[in-house]
């Protein structure tokens, strides 16, 4: 009960991320689930968090979307989540504790670096790119938002329409992922679902209070901190892999 009452904790904190930024509550709960679970349950897991987390942000306002860049991205989504799930089951625990140490260390970097956004937009081909790249970080590490969102923020959108349409994104990526690991036999674990019985609306709760935080705090600030978070919680990871 314990196990489960922490876990739940880390699905509460993660939805606040995801609350604040649309998308890396994978980036937070699945580091520092893995110090309690394995990493396969930890994926299966936060995934049921995060598909609650993204069907109440995506359909916030889903008119804001633009239908054209969500669909550029899907069938990679698609694609990049299928080449994910192969790659789950064959990579040995230390291994695969490494990659994603060293994946979140390098988004951590990228996001305390000041990256100018208002360039000219970059092309809508890079789309099968970003939805390749996601469909993959998304099932090995439950984490496709960053390649999501380093695209969008290229395209020159509105904010609201970055919002809307990176939402149903993360959305599309999540639901694919839980699919993916419903037929590689994630999801069929009972302890899963029993955690999941608390994770879920802790998970529901943190999405409400980070609708407060983020209306009384500078989201520019919001976003170093949790990138310094992340610095600490992948090295941390990449540390444990080699020991």
């Amino acid at each position: 009960m314990a196990e489960i009452a922490l876990l739940a904790a880390i699905a509460f904190l993660g939805a606040l991320v995801f609350g604040i930024t649309g998308f890396g509550a994978a980036l937070f709960t699945i580091p520092l689930a893995t110090h309690l679970v394995p990493l396969k349950f930890a994926l299966a897991l936060y995934v049921l968090t995060d598909l609650a987390c993204a069907i109440r942000v995506g359909f916030e306002k889903p008119a804001n979307a633009l239908r054209a860049e969500w669909t550029r991205l899907v069938p990679m989504i698609a694609l990049g989540t299928a080449v994910g799930a192969t790659l789950l089951i064959k990579l040995p625990r230390q291994a695969a504790t490494a990659a994603l140490g060293l994946f979140i260390v390098v988004y951590s970097v990228y996001s305390l670096i000041k990256v100018d956004f208002t360039r000219k937009p970059t092309s809508a081909g890079w789309a099968w790119l970003a939805g390749f790249a996601g469909g993959i970080t998304s099932t090995v590490f439950g984490a496709g938002g960053p390649p999501y969102i380093i695209y969008l923020s290229r395209r020159g959108l509105e904010p609201a329409q970055l919002r809307a349409t990176m939402g149903f994104a993360t959305l599309t990526s999540i639901s694919l992922r839980t699919i993916a690991f419903v037929l590689t036999g994630l999801l069929l674990d009972p302890g899963v679902w029993l955690a999941a019985a608390a994770a879920v609306p802790a998970a529901l709760v943190g999405i409400e209070v980070a609708r407060r935080i983020y209306l009384r705090m500078p989201r520019a600030l919001l976003m170093r901190v949790f990138a310094l978070v992340l610095l600490v919680s992948g090295s941390s990871l990449l540390w444990r892999s080699f020991h």
